[in-house]
């Protein structure tokens, strides 16, 4: 196989289509807001949202009553309908959101149909699950595009340039510590994504976030990972548990707990979650200390590419402030990208439930509350913007051999990420057009960037490196 960015992914929607294709979404959680919002205000003119699919016909009858307001009905079909779904409702594309260990069955029967793919990272949860997906895109003339926000953020974009222009020579090594703070980190304890058979752990969920994101700025592939890790500071045994007696859940914790989780005070949690919890048991609000927590909180991994660069990487769930930290090393500098995105959490401070959009692109909704929304991300300068040593910002410095440093102007826009978000959507319905970044991930992104993940999850098993071809992908 060629280099990961050869050639820019072939758009979901043709522009020269005539007519609105007809999209599906699989998984009608918190996260199909960004793709349904986007396909309702931003998009018409090129998708029609024509049906759901999910286990939960609450959840899908809220985004149904929202596709009202824009005179859109969508049909609702349960998961065990999909291949039904997709052939009466002539789909063109499935927008793929449910959770990750759902993702394999999803892509393979829609690439099976001839519909084509947009699914959110991670592809899958276990190696299986990619070579099967593997299979089916090779068998498919249908499309599959991986959707990685994080290579629309300004920031990363102009490492990704400076890093392409040969600013600082070959790439001997990489830096990646990644901080994710006690209001964002400790969410993916109490949800879905606290059991490994259901999201890969966060060297899957999250992680791979960040390994595409060194694939991309590398251009190459990853082949061996060693890596060690625990449940250290969440869990029913954890070191930042408080004193005392906890509740089941967080709608029950008192007003001053930080790790408290209220979600009755959000129309559009409460529709998802709170309305919807007879139908299917799902809790969205689960201690983030109580027992059956089995992801780990601490991550170091150690990941070697086929061009000879390594990649040291650290993920850390219980930060104090969140942001992450990148240094890459070549043969004729250094560049240095510096990301805070929360300096600090106010102690007491419970997560304020506009936290629906937490990941989501449209802006967090402003209430006067002084709680922070969980992900900073996506709600830039809204909480914690730090004073005295730590404060909101991103700086980029490159220096090279015998020359003194400079930074590097990076423009950010509105919206989350910087307005990367955005982009990413633009490109996702639209088409990417001419990018010489190629920041629009083809499936083979995907696929290496959560075989980093999988394979960090081999290693903590095993104690022993990972090569990635042990897990039997097509190398080419």
């Amino acid at each position: 196989m060629g280099s990961l960015s050869s050639a820019p992914a072939t758009p979901a929607h043709p522009t020269t289509d005539p007519a609105p294709r007809r999209y599906a979404v699989h998984g009608t959680g918190h996260r199909a807001s960004m793709y349904v919002d986007a396909m309702l205000d931003d998009f018409p003119d090129l998708a029609e949202p024509v049906a759901w699919c999910d286990p939960n016909d609450r959840r899908m009858a809220h985004y149904t009553a929202r596709a009202r307001l824009a005179g859109r009905t969508p049909a609702h079909y349960r998961p065990e309908q999909l291949e039904a779904m997709l052939r009466e409702e002539r789909v063109d594309v499935l927008i793929v959101c449910s959770p990750d260990h759902t993702h394999a069955d999803a892509v393979c029967t829609a690439l099976r149909a001839g519909v084509d793919v947009v699914c959110e990272k991670p592809l899958t949860t276990d190696a299986e699950g990619l070579r099967r997906i593997e299979e089916a895109a090779r068998a498919s003339d249908a499309r599959l595009t991986v959707t990685f926000n994080y290579r629309y953020s300004p920031r990363n974009a102009a490492l990704k340039q400076i890093i392409a222009d040969g600013t600082i020579g070959t790439v001997l090594s990489v830096h990646f510590e990644w901080l994710l703070d006690t209001v964002h980190g400790a969410d993916y304890f109490r949800r879905w994504h606290r059991n490994k058979d259901a999201s890969g752990g966060l060297a899957v969920h999250k992680a791979t976030h960040h390994f595409d994101l060194v694939n991309w700025w590398l251009d190459d592939v990853p082949e061996t990972v060693h890596a060690l890790g625990g449940l250290r500071f969440y869990g029913e045994r954890g070191a930042g548990r408080p004193r005392g007696t906890r509740p089941a859940l967080g709608r029950h914790a008192a007003a001053d707990d930080p790790y408290g989780f209220d979600m009755s005070g959000d129309d559009h949690l409460r529709g998802l979650y709170l309305d919807a919890e007879a139908e299917d048991g799902y809790l969205r609000d689960r201690d983030v200390f109580d027992e059956g927590i089995d992801i780990e909180d601490t991550l170091n991994v150690l990941v070697g590419y086929r061009g000879g660069a390594a990649m040291t990487y650290a993920l850390t769930a219980h930060s104090p402030w969140e942001g992450y930290r990148v240094s890459v090393n070549g043969t004729r500098g250094r560049a240095e990208l510096d990301v805070v995105e929360r300096a600090h959490v106010a102690s007491g401070a419970a997560t304020d439930l506009l936290a629906w959009r937490a990941e989501d692109p449209a802006e967090v909704p402003q209430t006067g509350s002084p709680r922070p929304a969980v992900d900073p991300s996506v709600a830039p300068g809204t909480q914690g913007a730090g004073s005295g040593a730590r404060a909101n910002g991103n700086r980029l410095v490159v220096q090279r051999h015998w020359d003194v440093a400079r930074e590097i102007a990076v423009v950010e826009h509105d919206g989350g990420h910087g307005g990367g978000d955005r982009l990413l959507l633009a490109d996702v319905f639209r088409g990417p057009g001419t990018d010489p970044l190629h920041r629009q991930a083809a499936y083979r992104d995907g696929l290496h960037s959560v075989a980093v993940g999988i394979a960090v999850n081999h290693s903590l098993r095993t104690g022993h490196p990972v090569r990635i071809t042990d897990l039997g992908l097509d190398r080419r």
